[in-house]
């Protein structure tokens, strides 16, 4: 694959699903080329009725999808599921997916990476059984924001101890209580050292306030809400502990691909089933630990790099081979 062209890598509306797309094709080292899709009121409709098809496409999304056709596309999630089977019906491209794509034309896909803590999931020989979600966490990223971050942080004592909060979801709220709970046990990590803390989208100011009242200087913080350089790749590099609330799988398997211990917090009750067997995975592995109660550490402890991303590329390659 020398041509910029050889492959695509379909990126629609979730975020989430484009950057573990990005995450494999980085991972494979080969230039690659970004096909935006947008949809309309027919990417309502069920897969099994799109077919191997444009049908839900809007206009714009159709533009960029002309020859030269790629040898390889990539895609996540199961909207893009028909567009994929639609390029290779013109290109005999080979397939790659991430998670199930969803009843009728699975047979289309030749490489269909399946994360274990999906229920209901496919297997078979085009299935690639993978422990969380790729991501695009490398050693290189991570010594970049090291250097970009470590003078920032200079000044406050060690032990840094990362913490990096998600919040309310569809289903479940992150609770002023919970985000109070959360301070006190990262604070007690921290003992003597400091808290560097981050907020996303889905923290509520209300959440924000009852977790930063808990929190004890010295510390740094970085609120979503006012913008601003974002420390979240700074902080996987430099940590010397990480805690991460459980309602993310990116977030906790990106902290996964840090060096850092990783502590994951997921209160009984909170976390919908399948972020809970995520973790349970992740704690049989020895990727990350429940976040104690007390926030104390009784030991050093280190763990493996989790890298699906990886995983998936070097299935790809010897498909490819």
């Amino acid at each position: 694959m020398t041509n910029q062209g050889d492959i695509w890598v379909l990126a629609d509306d979730r975020a989430g699903n484009v950057g573990q797309c990005l995450g494999v094709a980085e991972a494979l080292g080969r230039p690659f080329t970004v096909k935006s899709i947008a949809y309309d009121a027919w990417a309502r409709l069920p897969n099994i009725l799109r077919g191997a098809s444009l049908l839900g496409v809007a206009a714009a999304g159709r533009a960029g999808l002309t020859a030269p056709w790629p040898r390889l596309v990539i895609a996540a999630g199961r909207r893009t599921a028909p567009v994929a089977r639609w390029i290779k019906r013109q290109s005999g491209a080979k397939l790659v997916q991430i998670m199930d794509p969803g009843p009728g034309g699975r047979g289309d896909f030749d490489l269909i990476a399946m994360p274990r803590h999906d229920a209901g999931g496919v297997s078979g020989g085009r299935v690639l059984p993978i422990t969380g979600a790729p991501h695009r966490v490398t050693a290189a990223k991570l010594a970049e924001a090291a250097a970009l971050w470590r003078d920032r942080f200079a000044a406050l004592p060690h032990p840094w101890v990362a913490l990096i909060v998600g919040g309310d979801t569809r289903k479940r709220p992150f609770t002023p209580a919970m985000a109070a709970d959360l301070g006190r046990r990262a604070a007690a990590l921290a003992a003597g050292g400091s808290v560097l803390v981050t907020t996303s989208r889905r923290t509520s100011p209300q959440a924000e306030a009852a977790l930063l009242e808990n929190l004890p200087e010295p510390r740094f913080v970085h609120r979503w809400a006012t913008g601003g350089d974002n420390p979240y790749f700074g902080l996987l590099a430099l940590a010397e502990r990480l805690v991460v609330t459980g309602d993310s799988v990116s977030m906790a398997c990106e902290a996964c691909a840090s060096p850092a211990p990783v502590y994951l917090y997921a209160p009984d009750g909170w976390v919908v089933d399948k972020h809970a067997r995520l973790h349970r995975q992740l704690y049989l592995q020895g990727y990350a630990r429940p976040l104690p109660e007390s926030g104390r550490a009784d030991e050093a402890w280190s763990h493996p790099r989790l890298n699906a991303a990886a995983d998936i590329a070097a299935a790809v390659e010897r498909m490819l081979a």
